[in-house]
């Protein structure tokens, strides 16, 4: 399950540059958007890329209408900076169907969704 998930492996000190960082963002918009087709609009999804003391990191993040966040993770190293499109495919398929499930499981006889 993707939910709360780190994605890459071992994290190593990383500088992007202004076109990798471009890059990147252009990647998370994608995977936003993707999530933004397959979930209603009661779903709401952000991103971030954040500096951190050990590099650079890229956040996707969900919000169901009931339960918690799920999000993923993902830390550029010197080698690999893009999300590819597998991945991309992988986080949309794997946050959408977490953040479903954090409602399913939030979900009462007697509890339903709220608009906002």
């Amino acid at each position: 399950m993707y939910g709360n998930t780190q994605f890459g492996a071992d994290v190593e000190e990383v500088d992007l540059t202004p076109e990798q960082r471009q890059s990147l963002r252009r990647d998370l918009t994608h995977v936003a958007a993707g999530l933004r087709e397959v979930l209603p609009g009661e779903f709401v999804v952000g991103s971030e890329i954040t500096s951190g003391s050990s590099g650079p990191r890229a956040t996707i993040a969900v919000q169901p209408p009931l339960g918690s966040v799920v999000s993923a993770g993902y830390s550029p190293t010197e080698d690999k900076v893009e999300i590819t499109d597998d991945e991309r495919d992988d986080l949309v398929h794997g946050l959408a169907a977490s953040a479903a499930l954090q409602v399913k499981q939030a979900m009462t006889d007697d509890a339903a969704p709220t608009a906002q």
